[in-house]
């Protein structure tokens, strides 16, 4: 599941021209076939993009109440074989996936794209979807209480700060968010697909994505072509057991990012020993909360800055470059910009955050006594010292959610097709476990490992072996045919990062797909 949601948009603004279709009159459980009007919206990058929009109730079992509208976008098919939809999903909750059609498009091989329409969508709540959720403009701006607390007064701000965005989102959308939850986006779905005229669709989902796939074959396993699913939420973990193990192996990429600055000592000179690179970048984050940079950047904001360096690594010399220059003279220049491009919250950041909470609070039990909370951080951040308090203070507004939550949906199934599992051994956001745990649920389901690769979203980013599969997969179904206690296929990781002392931003198949899902700009 993706956390940060600052850059999730930006282009999805841009896509999607106002198109208004009339309200759907569709029968419980499943809507009206309706005809979805294409306009074209492509960009630069992706020139072939077309948009629509499509009216789904709000509440699915009043199809005649009110409605609210589903913002697509697409690639269409241009081979004379055509196979369908294929439905993407970045994840989050909260991912905008109108820009995701045209990076899975021109990813994918020229000839197995061209046989599918690649369709893009923001759930229910997001960005071009109406109406989009923002609880609370600017809450993510500097500067918050340190995340860890050092007194008693920066918990107590801490969990106002938690309060006040629960309470803000309920009075701003109260009639919403009883209907923002997984099991209606998976409506959603089956409503995308009633509405594409399709008997079937295939689909890929990355991250959150995952287990919106998983939950809606499980609910419509006879509607599924094809399945791919890349990071995989653990479906039993959903969510407030998921964000503890999360912050384990956060720390442990965090880790991996120390070692590799200590690799290359002879660009960033903060020594080769990885625990001393350690020491260094915890003196930064202290540093920086008793004196932020610019008077933007302190201690919270540090953290937000190098988390997505765990979700992927194409961000490390970047980030170590920051790292470095602020280590050896205090020259918070580079920190700051980092801050800008990695960071900081915007307005599309905001909306992806509102319906992350909105999700993820109503989807299943979190705690509500503050006591529970704090126990847990305690006892990981010893030994989880990146991300812990961090990540609680992210999802701390469930425990003053004003919607009681859902009763979890069942996830598991023999009657889909082979469902194609994708995974990284080091994955920090959806740990290893995960993908085993869903590959177990899933009759017939196979999984491929990146084998040593940490970085979160592993298909389309660059790695031939991967991709081989995937591409093999959505042409023909063809699975890996072992059924090995760990894996079906194994790929080796694609090469760690090179240091680009002074070049910036990376770029390349990681960086669009990442951007894509998210991180980085």
């Amino acid at each position: 599941m993706k956390k940060r949601t600052a850059a999730l948009c930006g282009l999805a603004a841009a896509l999607l021209p106002a198109l208004a279709l009339p309200p759907q009159a569709g029968a419980a459980p499943a809507p009206a076939p309706t005809a979805l009007e294409w306009s074209d919206c492509g960009t630069a990058r992706h020139p072939a993009l077309q948009c629509a929009s499509l009216d789904v109730p709000l509440d699915h079992d009043r199809p005649d109440g009110r409605h609210i509208t589903l913002a697509l976008s697409r690639v269409p098919h241009t081979a004379r074989t055509h196979r369908g939809p294929l439905l993407v999903n970045p994840g989050g909750p909260g991912g905008s996936g109108l820009s995701l059609a045209g990076v899975v498009a021109d990813g994918l091989p020229k000839e197995v794209a061209a046989r599918y329409d690649v369709i893009g969508f923001d759930p229910r709540g997001v960005g071009r979807s109406e109406p989009a959720l923002d609880c609370l403009p600017g809450h993510f701006d500097p500067l918050r209480p340190p995340s860890v607390p050092g007194t008693a007064a920066d918990e107590r701000a801490n969990v106002e700060r938690a309060r006040a965005f629960a309470r803000a989102c309920g009075e701003r959308h109260g009639d919403v968010l009883p209907h923002l939850d997984t099991v209606s986006t998976v409506r959603d779905l089956e409503a995308i697909r009633t509405a594409l005229g399709a008997p079937r669709i295939s689909y890929l989902g990355y991250s959150y994505g995952t287990y919106l796939g998983a939950v809606y074959g499980t609910r419509y396993p006879h509607r599924v072509q094809r399945m791919a699913l890349d990071s995989v939420v653990h479906p039993e973990q959903v969510w407030y057991r998921a964000n503890l193990r999360q912050n384990t192996a956060l720390n442990a990429r965090h880790r991996a990012f120390l070692a590799w600055v200590a690799r290359h000592d002879a660009v960033y000179r903060l020594g080769t020993d990885p625990e001393r690179v350690a020491r260094a970048w915890y003196a930064m984050r202290e540093a920086l909360t008793r004196a932020p940079a610019h008077g933007e950047v302190g201690g919270a904001e540090v953290e937000d800055t190098f988390l997505p360096g765990g979700y992927f690594d194409g961000y490390w010399p970047h980030l170590a470059e920051a790292f470095a220059a602020y280590a050896h003279g205090g020259d918070t220049g580079p920190l700051v910009a980092a801050y800008e491009r990695f960071g900081a919250q915007d307005a599309a950041g905001d909306n992806g955050y509102s319906v992350y909470t909105a999700v993820q609070c109503r989807d299943s039990w979190w705690p509500r006594d503050w006591d529970d909370w704090r126990a847990d951080q305690r006892r990981l951040h010893p030994t989880a010292p990146f991300s812990t308090w961090n990540n609680a203070w992210y999802n701390a507004p469930c425990a003053h959610w004003p919607v009681p939550p859902s009763v979890r949906p069942r996830v598991g199934t023999d009657e889909l097709p082979p469902v194609l599992l994708f995974q990284a051994t080091g994955d920090g956001a959806t740990p290893f476990a995960g993908a085993l745990a869903l590959r177990r649920a899933l009759g017939g389901s196979r999984l491929v490992v990146e084998e040593g690769g940490g970085n979160h979203g592993v298909t389309l980013s660059g790695n031939d072996c991967l991709d081989r599969h995937l591409a093999a997969y959505l042409d023909t179904g063809r699975v890996p045919r072992g059924r090995a206690p760990g894996a079906d296929a194994v790929c080796a990781p694609g090469p760690a990062p090179a240091p680009r002392p002074g070049r910036g931003a990376a770029t390349g198949r990681g960086a669009a797909l990442h951007g894509a899902l998210g991180f980085g700009r």
